[in-house]
């Protein structure tokens, strides 16, 4: 319930758009590939996670990030066998401490990159097996022209980071916070001259996930079925559809954005030679339908999507579990995910 609160809190200001301009993109509507998966439980040494929205693996270790957790937001494990290393990225409002976070990335075997969208900070730990300790060892203030931001990627001269006020899709930030490169608009065929920039942007809040070796940049939609594929080696921009579109929304009597299209996806990670994404496509009135009921909806998504670096559609995973965040490794045909919602957070998939 709590979750859905949240989510409903950062898009209540969203106006909807209904003009519909002449640009038309590219729809997918099938995957010549299906499989259903099952879930492999990871049994921890430990109880701490109370909502793992994020995981990311390198090597011997592994990172959770948890939303909900009273104390860390971050904890680091042996990979594989998922024991405890330290906690760490103490929430408070403290200099040292987090006020929140959003997005976690590695660097490099022992350092990783964690975003305080509050304190619009990013900052480095450096985390150690032999010492069983995490050190933050940098901290980056981003620039408040970038607003409020809700995710992250790393680059040789800096970071990616979504755009959140509508005039842009992403920026390029170095290594000191600061916008230097805008690129990209939002792919809306809805859009109009008088829609509210930011209000789009908030529907069009999209998780993003970058690869250097092949310069591939994904960015799926958190709300509607929008995939956007940018390849910075050869400055290309491709948009998908699925069948749900993009984002919808309807005008409250007070001029609030009500929700009214579907929960779209949860993550998205590219690899060497393709793109993950989780998508769960629960209806918006589906979710309430069931409060209304006295019961919980289920939290997360029961699909991977599967597509090439074009944005061709190659499989769809159709999982036993839901799950919200992922990890891919294409040498172990191995999918390390989150289940926000149960007593063994942490599952795997081999594919």
């Amino acid at each position: 319930m709590k979750h859905l609160l949240c989510i409903l809190i950062c898009i209540s200001s969203l106006v909807a758009c209904t003009s519909s301009p002449d640009t038309h993109f590219p729809r997918y509507s099938y995957f010549t590939r299906t499989k259903a998966l099952r879930a492999q439980v990871i049994n921890l040494d430990t109880i701490l996670l109370r909502y793992p929205f994020r995981v990311t693996v390198r090597d011997s270790i592994a990172v959770v990030m948890d939303l909900h957790n009273i104390d860390n937001y971050l904890h680091a494990f042996t990979y594989p066998t998922w024991k405890h290393i330290a906690s760490f990225g103490k929430r408070g409002e403290a200099p040292e401490e987090m006020l929140s976070a959003a997005n976690i990335q590695f660097n490099s075997l022992d350092s990783l990159w964690a975003l305080d969208p509050n304190k619009m900070e990013i900052s480095r730990w450096k985390i150690s097996l032999s010492t069983g300790t995490a050190e933050r060892v940098e901290k980056i203030k981003l620039d408040k022209k970038l607003v409020r931001s809700l995710d992250f990627r790393t680059i040789g001269s800096g970071f990616l980071i979504p755009d959140y006020l509508g005039e842009h899709r992403f920026w390029e930030v170095n290594n000191n916070g600061e916008p230097i490169k805008s690129n990209g608009t939002i792919p809306s065929e809805t859009i109009h001259t008088y829609t509210s920039r930011p209000a789009l942007a908030q529907a069009w809040r999209s998780f993003m996930d970058f690869n250097p070796d092949n310069g591939v940049l994904a960015m799926a939609t958190q709300l509607g079925e929008t995939i956007e594929i940018y390849n910075l080696n050869k400055n290309t921009h491709k948009v998908l559809y699925g069948p749900a579109g993009e984002p919808k929304f309807q005008t409250g009597k007070d001029g609030s954005g009500i929700p009214s299209g579907i929960m779209g996806f949860s993550d998205i990670k590219v690899t060497k030679k393709h793109i993950y994404a989780v998508f769960q496509g629960i209806k918006f009135k589906d979710k309430l339908a069931t409060f209304q009921r006295g019961e919980r909806p289920e939290d997360g998504g029961r699909f991977i999507y599967v597509f090439d670096l074009e944005g061709n559609p190659v499989c769809k995973y159709t999982l036993d579990h839901p799950v919200y965040g992922i990890d891919i490794n294409e040498e172990t045909n191995t999918i390390v995910a989150t289940e926000v919602e149960s007593d063994d957070p942490i599952i795997e998939f081999k594919i």
